[in-house]
C-alpha cells in the first residue's frame, strides 16, 4: 500500500450511520490506532479463530463457474449496512438475487462501519446474524485487517482497480467514490456557477452553503480543501480555502447553515456544495421540481470512497466471494453508477466504452473525475487544526 493511501485512509474513523453520512459525507478526520497503521504497512494481521465453517484459503480469484456452483450450494448471503437508496444497493441486491438465485439477507441497513465490524466479532458463532461481507470506510477496512476480521480475496477484475484504492494483499477493495460538487436550484439561481471563482459574483448573495460546519462535517471540510486547491493552496496548505470562504462571507454570499435537501428545494440554500452523488440523487428524485443543476469544478476536485471486505468468519464464503465478483464486474459497477456513485473501475469502463450513453448523459463528464485527489491523514490533520483555529474568527467572526 502506498504511504499516501495508508495515511489518508486512517483519517476516516467516525461512527456515523449511513443516514448521518448522507448529511456529513463519507467519514471524518479522526485517526486510527497504531495497530491499524502497522497492518496497513504489511504487518501480518492477528490470528482469528475459525467459526467452524470453511473460510477462503487463498486471496486469489476463483474460477467463476466453480465459484457460482459452490455459492449456489450455500444458498444464501448476508450483507449489512446497505440502505436500498444508498449507491443503488436496492437494485444491486435484487440483480444479484435474480442472476444467481441466491437469497440475500440484508441486515441492519442503517448501521455504521463501526457497527458492521462489531457484528463480525459479536455474531461469528451465530449463523443467522453473521455478515458475510461488509461495505465500510477506509479506516475501518484497514482496522479490520489489523484485527484479523477479513479474508483476503482479489476479484477477477483486480488489475483494473487503481492501486491506491485497494489493499495490495486483497483484504479490502474500494468500490465507489464521490467528489465535491456544486448543486444549484435553478428556480432561484439564474446562472449556474461552474468554477470556485464564480461563487464570488454578487448575483449569488445569500445563496452559497456547505453541508455543515467544516470543523465537524467531513464533506464541508473537504469543500474547504477543494477551495484551497482552486485558489493557490495545496493539500499541504488549506488556508487559501478558509480565506476564500471568508471572502464569500464578507461579500454576503456565504450562508453558514447546513444545506439539507429540503432547504435546497425550498431555495433557502439554493447553491449547495457537497458530494456529487448526493446532488445527483436529489436531481433525479425531484425530476425538475425544482430543477437542480450540478457542476464539478475543473480545479479543486477532492473526493472519498468506501471499501468492500469479506468476513473471515463468513458462513457463506463462496457466496461472499461471488458477491464481490458481481460488484466489481462491469454489470455491478454500472449499477453503482446508476445510483450516481462513481464505481472504482470507472476509468476502465469509460476507456472500454462500457458506460451507456443514456447513463453518461446524466453525469458530469468523465474528465472531471480524472482530477480527483485525496488528502493523506497528515495533510488532513494539519488542515483540520488550521480550520479549527481560523474558521471561527475568519469566516464566522467569532
Amino acid at each position: 500500500m502506498s504511504d499516501e493511501l495508508i495515511e489518508w485512509s486512517k483519517s476516516w474513523d467516525k461512527s456515523f450511520s449511513r443516514r448521518q453520512l448522507l448529511k456529513y459525507g463519507l467519514g471524518s478526520t479522526m485517526g486510527l490506532a497504531g495497530a491499524a497503521f502497522l497492518a496497513a504497512c504489511g504487518v501480518t494481521p492477528s490470528s482469528a479463530k475459525s467459526s467452524g465453517f470453511k473460510t477462503p484459503s487463498s486471496g486469489s480469484a476463483a474460477l467463476l463457474p466453480k465459484l457460482e456452483s459452490q455459492a449456489k450450494k450455500e444458498g444464501a448471503l448476508s450483507v449489512i449496512a446497505l440502505p436500498p437508496n444508498w449507491a443503488n444497493y436496492g437494485e444491486i441486491i435484487s440483480a444479484f438475487q435474480g442472476k444467481y438465485g441466491i437469497h440475500v439477507n440484508s441486515m441492519a441497513p442503517d448501521d455504521s462501519s463501526a457497527q458492521e465490524m462489531q457484528a463480525i466479532t459479536s455474531y461469528k458463532n451465530t449463523h443467522s446474524l453473521e455478515p458475510d461481507a461488509v461495505d465500510v470506510g477506509p479506516s475501518f477496512a484497514v482496522k479490520g485487517k489489523s484485527q484479523g476480521l477479513w479474508a483476503p480475496y482479489k476479484v477477477s477484475e483486480w488489475d483494473t482497480i487503481p492501486a491506491n484504492l485497494k489493499d495490495p494483499e486483497g483484504y479490502w477493495t474500494g468500490d465507489y467514490y464521490g467528489v465535491v460538487a456544486f448543486g444549484a436550484n435553478r428556480r432561484v439561481v439564474k446562472t449556474m456557477p461552474k468554477e470556485w471563482s464564480d461563487l464570488l459574483s454578487s448575483q449569488y448573495r445569500n445563496m452559497v452553503s456547505l453541508d455543515g460546519d467544516p470543523r465537524t462535517a467531513q464533506d464541508a471540510f473537504m469543500a474547504v480543501f477543494a477551495a484551497a486547491l482552486a485558489n493557490g493552496g495545496s493539500l499541504d496548505n488549506i488556508t487559501p480555502g478558509i480565506d476564500f470562504f471568508a471572502e464569500l462571507k464578507k461579500r454576503g454570499n456565504f450562508i453558514p447553515v447546513d444545506n439539507y435537501p429540503a432547504d435546497i428545494a425550498k431555495g433557502t440554500t439554493p447553491i449547495a456544495i457537497k458530494w456529487d452523488y448526493l446532488l445527483l440523487g436529489y436531481k433525479y428524485q425531484w425530476n425538475g421540481n425544482p430543477p437542480l443543476s450540478i457542476a464539478v469544478p475543473s480545479t479543486g476536485v477532492v473526493g472519498g470512497f468506501y471499501c468492500q471486505a469479506v468476513s473471515r468468519y463468513s458462513y457463506h464464503p463462496d457466496a461472499a466471494r461471488l458477491w464481490e465478483e458481481f460488484l466489481y464486474s462491469d454489470e455491478g459497477q454500472l449499477l453503482y453508477l446508476k445510483g450516481y456513485a462513481h464505481p472504482v473501475r470507472y476509468d476502465d469502463l469509460v476507456k472500454r466504452g462500457k458506460v451507456p450513453a443514456a447513463l453518461a448523459a446524466k453525469l458530469p463528464p468523465a474528465s472531471a473525475y480524472a482530477k480527483a485527489v485525496f488528502p493523506t491523514v497528515n495533510q488532513s490533520n494539519k488542515a483540520a487544526a488550521i480550520v479549527q483555529a481560523q474558521w471561527g474568527p475568519k469566516v464566522l467572526g467569532a
